[in-house]
């Protein structure tokens, strides 16, 4: 047929219609004669026929959807619930498509090489990328929660924080401070900073909780500065010295801390008593006071009602948003909206956002199979509360205990959508900007999947990409002093062996001393050339990002920050905003990057480094490897075998006894030991020999191992002590710690020395 017709609940009685080009998706409600295009998918053939219930049952389907209470776990420990699976027809060695036959299709379904639209343009938008930390199988996600502000809505960060500093200002204003010269500076603080309430400084810490940046208020503190202060202290979060700013609500009060203590330094906070005095402030004190004039200006509405009289003025529009939800929902998946605004604050907000873009006669309600308001997160997840049905517009609550589908709500629990929908764990994501309300707790009590949104992602990604060049020169001055120091010290080394231990030194002696003396001057005035280079260089690293604190996901110069770590821990994927979803589709699978550790290396790439005339002397495998290649191929080996070497009949020797020499002795082959065997007239001879046949040497010899001593083979040798270890080995019965196989007893935590 030229025109297939499938019909849908969704819209109210209407009808989608796709037409024989392919290239619109069309909607038409009952009550309307024209059709209201909803969006353009792509100008080439992408859509196909929708099979209908009538013709389904006559020609049958290549591929279905199994149906199983219990899904199994596929190869990266995922549910494979959702998943597609082909007819028997389409296993046959001659169905398997090779990777022409990919590349064609995606050419002709106007698709790049991994089967992303082109329209899209997501290759030329790294910014707008989902990032995974722990693989996500989307198919099997059932249920999707989501969080309304700087989530589903996304505000202008410069205007609404702006917006909140200033009714924060008039608050304080009211009981005396003189707040009249501030103005609002974004820039003075970033998510993911620490306030230090103590020494009224904002820090920025890496993953181990070590401070790498610092502010006293609005001036940046220097790297020696920092280091004064907090040395080697760990910044531990439990104690209530510390806070952490991990939203973008907090920016606000963040700027305005660090002005109020850049005024109470300087003796301008001023602050009259009723005694007539100046009230006398501490550090923690004035965040007390901002952190309430903030929470006022919140609490108070004057905020949010500027925000629902203006939205275009706050909010930033996203008309993928809507199409985003609406292909989620039309996958079948269950879809939740959990958020901490009232419900006047949410039905405004959410229509001015999602309606626009949807289809005609349809409303952001029905989208969400279950709406929650109020939710009082974190302790949504955590505790069980009260829940109440919203029954009216103007907000009338009554008491419920269960949820149902198609309804409002006020409080409850996550338990409660658990139940609503028959899922659990990890069949249901959560979706959020605060990474401890909405990701840690939701991933700690609930063990629900989880995405968080960072929308200074998108900004980082920019920043990164325009600062490469300025990390490269720094990465290669780093690098070149660290060659420099690597000289110095393999120098001072001989130099002590020379000078101090009196030892034959393969650089120093009469003639070469003065010299190399030069040199180490030379290198050292070359190191602090570098330093003087690199500091600067150092201090404004992701300057381009944030002039004052850098790049949020980094700390130092190549560690990562806290939040960061917080982010890779609590969500398994992270992006910019929720629209960036509809570019991978309700399908996707999403596989977490290997971890590159400090022992792995790219073998490539070391090879690039190392000169090739060492690379042909350098073999990855063990030496004793090779030569068991050589011996089976009949190729005697130079070195002789463990055993023609116990065997050696030779005069004036006995069994050896061996001595591991230095591993840089003349000769020594990689994976080899080279020994010296003394015999009974002094004589001493010379052999390298494998790992192995190295320890089999140390056996005959009578050298007890530690596997040994630890088996009691050696008892005898054991001097005898009173109360020492081997006596009461020797002196034990059958039914001693030892041999006593009861697990309910511990052992003796004494081990051998």
């Amino acid at each position: 047929a030229s025109l297939q017709v499938v019909r849908t609940p969704r819209l109210r009685g209407g009808t989608v219609e796709v037409s024989s080009k392919g290239s619109k998706l069309l909607a038409s409600a009952s009550d309307s004669s024209e059709p209201e295009e909803i969006v353009r998918i792509h100008e080439s053939n992408e859509l196909e026929d929708y099979p209908t219930s009538e013709n389904i049952a006559s020609e049958p389907l290549p591929f279905y959807s199994p149906e199983s209470d219990e899904w199994p776990m596929d190869y990266f420990g995922e549910s494979t619930r959702g998943d597609l699976l082909p007819s028997e027809n389409f296993l046959k060695p001659e169905m398997i498509m090779s990777k022409d036959e990919i590349i064609n299709i995606c050419q002709d379904l106007g698709l790049d090489r991994w089967g992303t639209p082109k329209t899209w343009g997501l290759p030329a938008q790294p910014q707008r990328s989902i990032f995974c930390s722990r693989t996500l199988n989307l198919r099997s996600i059932r249920c999707i929660g989501y969080d309304m502000d700087y989530t589903l809505i996304h505000y202008k960060v410069t205007e609404w924080e702006g917006r909140a500093y200033h009714y924060a200002k008039e608050n304080l204003k009211q009981v005396g401070f003189p707040v009249d010269d501030l103005h609002f500076n974004p820039e003075l603080v970033c998510r993911g900073l620490i306030i230090d309430k103590s020494l009224g400084n904002m820090v920025k810490v890496d993953r181990f909780g070590y401070v790498r940046r610092a502010m006293h208020g609005t001036r940046r503190l220097s790297h020696r500065e920092t280091h004064e202060i907090y040395g080697r202290q760990l910044v531990d979060l439990r104690e209530k010295r510390w806070l952490f700013l991990n939203t973008l609500f907090s920016v606000s009060e963040g700027c305005l801390y660090a002005q109020l203590v850049e005024m109470l330094d300087s003796g301008g906070l001023k602050i009259p008593t009723e005694s007539g005095d100046y009230m006398q402030l501490s550090y923690e004190q004035l965040f007390n006071a901002v952190s309430k004039a903030l929470f006022k200006a919140h609490v108070e509405g004057r905020l949010k009602a500027d925000v629902m009289r203006d939205p275009e003025k706050y909010v930033e529009f996203d008309r993928e948003v809507a199409l985003t939800l609406l292909d989620q929902r039309e996958a079948g998946k269950k879809l939740a909206l959990i958020t901490n605004s009232d419900w006047e604050y949410t039905k405004v907000m959410m229509a001015q956002v999602i309606d626009r873009f949807l289809p005609k006669g349809m409303t952001w309600r029905e989208i969400f199979h279950v709406i929650i308001v109020s939710a009082r997160k974190p302790a949504f997840f955590s505790q069980s509360m009260p829940l109440y049905e919203i029954v009216t517009e103007d907000g009338m609550m009554r008491e419920k205990f269960r949820m149902k589908e198609g309804r409002i709500y006020s409080g409850g629990s996550a338990s409660m959508v658990e139940k609503l929908f028959n899922c659990e764990r990890d069949d249901i994501m959560y979706i959020g900007d605060h990474i401890f309300t909405d990701v840690n707790v939701a991933k700690l009590y609930m063990r629900w999947r989880t995405a968080l949104i960072v929308r200074e992602v998108e900004e980082e990604v920019v920043a990164m990409d325009r600062g490469r060049q300025h990390t490269q020169e720094l990465h290669s001055l780093i690098k070149s002093k660290e060659q420099c120091a690597n000289i110095l010290n393999h120098i001072r080394t001989e130099l002590h062996r020379y000078r101090g231990l009196g030892l034959k030194s393969s650089l120093f002696n009469a003639s070469s001393e003065k010299e190399l003396y030069e040199t180490m001057g030379r290198l050292l005035g070359t190191m602090v050339e570098y330093d003087n280079k690199i500091a600067p260089m150092l201090y404004q690293e992701g300057s381009h990002f944030n002039p004052y604190w850098g790049y949020i996901s980094r700390a130092g110069y190549a560690d990562k920050s806290h939040l960061m770590r917080q982010i890779e821990k609590y969500a398994d994927v992270y992006t910019s905003r929720v629209s960036n979803f509809l570019r991978y589709t309700p399908y996707m699978y999403f596989r977490a990057s290997k971890q590159s550790l400090a022992h792995h290396r790219n073998l490539d790439q070391y090879r690039q480094e190392v000169p090739a005339s060492v690379l042909e002397r350098i073999d990855i495998y063990p030496e004793e490897r090779r030569e068991r290649a050589r011996l089976a191929e009949g190729v005697l080996d130079e070195v002789p075998s463990a055993d023609s070497r116990a065997s050696d009949s030779r005069e004036g020797y006995v069994d050896p006894i061996c001595r591991e020499m230095p591993p840089a002795y003349p000769g020594q082959t990689s994976g080899s030991a080279v020994v010296v065997v003394e015999g009974s007239d002094g004589s001493t001879g010379m052999w390298e020999m494998s790992n192995t046949e190295f320890g089999h040497q140390i056996e005959r010899s009578g050298i007890p191992s530690l596997d040994n001593v630890a088996g009691g083979a050696v008892r005898e040798q054991e001097p005898e002590v009173e109360n020492s270890y081997w006596k009461r080995r020797q002196g034990s019965n059958s039914n001693d710690e030892f041999d006593d196989w009861d697990l309910n007893k511990s052992v003796d935590p004494i081990q051998p020395r």
